[in-house]
């Protein structure tokens, strides 16, 4: 069944996680104004699943159920269907800012090729288990909170070496029916809204750590959870013109003693394997966070667009403008370049399903980490000084300043100052208020530190491959050819290549 969007909210009322915001115990999570701009941001993912005009994009048909699926929930199989999650995750995040449901699909994706290797290589069922939690989900059409990040402690040591051990989730004692985990994972997108929390591990263990090696699936009200998270967005907030309808919250999620049966058991224990569900997840998620940030530099080219008219500047005739703009379209789509690219040289998976190119999506995600900034800067530039001395949207309507603020603060006068304003405050929330810090720290540290995308890069890029192409030039004489055609004095040595004396010029050739 493809819920909508209220249907979603609806379903949310049917669990009673232990939920807390701001010090506060909250009641119903569905109708928490506090919450509402996440519910509303991954509503988005349900509402367009039933649209004609985007049904072909975020909906799939799963090729071990023949079931229609939402896009974010469905296992990938061929390099359409990368390409297909690509685009819709942009396209729900240009409407969202971030619409959070694909990490779903990630953890799905991840799994699902981690549980084939282990059962291959230690005999589990952990697939089976998986291809009938997978079907449960898709039918129901949940949303899946991914619980990766561990609080981690003393980085300085290894998940048993940690004084309180709480700090990384574990598997606290294993029962005949199932097992018991502990821990804490600290940067959970989503957390108070999630049907369900995907416990995954978030590094490479060893065979001393084995018990932090855990994956399985828990009921977001299952006992022994604690949500304590932070708002969604900015609700309430009449300045904030984007970020009162979307936005996220995120939540450090706390597990003391939580019993998962083994159905719901994917890995437990197997630390080599753990290494690359781990790999496999950042991979695919690192791929679909190209597309979320293609969306939200959606939003900042449009928006700087607008403001460069009401600014009434033009850039085909301002060359400045025109080159910020251009600046901004280079970054946003040379990025999702790379994500099209991983999408394109994909690479099959034995488990059935395909994986994005480690080296693209690696690169893609890098260059939006680090070039998040430089969005922000350009948004900026072609804005104009408003966006920081604006007053208040309650001078809107203050009869003593209305007039005069009207008056002064327009631009072209076919633009109404209300919409200048207005532009001028959705680039404010955008980028330098506090939901801005924010869209920044999550581009910056999303799946990954930036050190993390360049050892991936490292490590699957072939420099072997291309260190052998240059040996095979120098052996086959290339730097010697070259060598005959460098006569330049200075290019190579003092005289170049040729000395003088070898030159068979009538006047060089000493007389008989």
């Amino acid at each position: 069944m493809l819920m909508t969007a209220l249907d979603y909210r609806d379903s949310l009322r049917a669990y009673s996680p232990r939920v807390f915001i701001n010090g506060t115990r909250v009641e119903s999570v569905a109708d928490e104004p506090l919450l509402e701009p996440g519910i509303n941001a991954v509503g988005v993912t349900y509402d367009f699943a039933h649209r004609p005009e985007h049904k072909k994009l975020m909906t799939a048909v799963q090729s071990t159920s023949r079931q229609t699926v939402n896009r974010m929930l469905h296992i990938n199989t061929t390099s359409d269907d990368l390409l297909m999650k690509l685009e819709a995750v942009r396209l729900v995040c240009k409407v969202s800012g971030c619409a959070q449901r694909y990490l779903s699909h990630d953890a799905l994706n991840g799994i699902h090729q981690a549980a084939h290797r282990t059962d291959a290589n230690h005999g589990t069922d952990y697939s089976q288990r998986f291809l009938a939690y997978l079907h449960d989900v898709q039918e129901r059409d949940l949303t899946l909170g991914v619980a990766m990040t561990d609080a981690k402690g003393d980085r300085s040591k290894r998940p048993g070496q940690q004084a309180n051990l709480n700090v990384y989730v574990h598997i606290k004692e294993r029962r005949p029916d199932g097992i018991v985990i502990s821990g804490t994972k600290a940067i959970v997108t989503g957390a108070p809204y999630m049907h369900e929390f995907l416990v995954m591990p978030c590094r490479t263990h060893t065979k001393e750590d084995a018990d932090f090696a855990v994956c399985c699936a828990v009921p977001c009200d299952a006992p022994g959870v604690t949500i304590v998270a932070r708002p969604a967005g900015r609700p309430g907030e009449a300045v904030a013109k984007f970020s009162a309808r979307y936005g996220q919250s995120t939540g450090v999620v706390i597990f003391e003693d939580v019993f998962v049966p083994h159905d719901r058991v994917f890995l437990a224990g197997e630390y080599e394997e753990g290494g690359f569900m781990t790999t496999s997840y950042a991979n695919h998620h690192r791929h679909s966070c190209i597309g979320a940030r293609a969306g939200f530099g959606d939003l900042l080219i449009g928006a700087g667009a607008l403001m460069v008219d009401a600014n009434g500047l033009d850039a085909d005739r301002h060359g400045h403008i025109r080159e910020a703009m251009v600046d901004l379209i280079t970054i946003t789509e040379s990025f999702y370049a790379c994500g099209v690219a991983a999408s394109v040289y994909f690479e099959n998976d034995p488990a059935g399903s395909v994986m994005p190119d480690a080296v693209f999506s690696n690169v893609g995600k890098l260059l939006l980490a680090t070039k998040i900034y430089d969005m922000h800067k350009v948004a900026h530039y072609v804005s104009g000084g408003l966006i920081v001395a604006l007053p208040g949207p309650d001078e809107d309507h203050n009869p003593e300043t209305k007039a005069s603020l009207s008056a002064v603060l327009g631009g072209r006068a076919d633009i109404p100052v209300e919409r200048r304003m207005d532009v001028s405050r959705m680039i404010e929330d955008l980028t330098v208020s506090n939901q801005g810090g924010w869209y920044s720290v999550i581009s910056l540290h999303g799946g990954g530190s930036p050190e993390a995308m360049k050892r991936e890069i490292w490590r699957n890029y072939p420099v072997a491959e291309r260190k052998e192409l240059v040996t095979d030039l120098m052996d086959r004489g290339v730097l010697a050819e070259g060598r005959k055609v460098t006569r330049q004095p200075g290019r190579c040595c003092d005289t170049g290549c040729q000395p003088p004396a070898a030159v068979t010029s009538p006047e060089a050739v000493p007389a008989k």
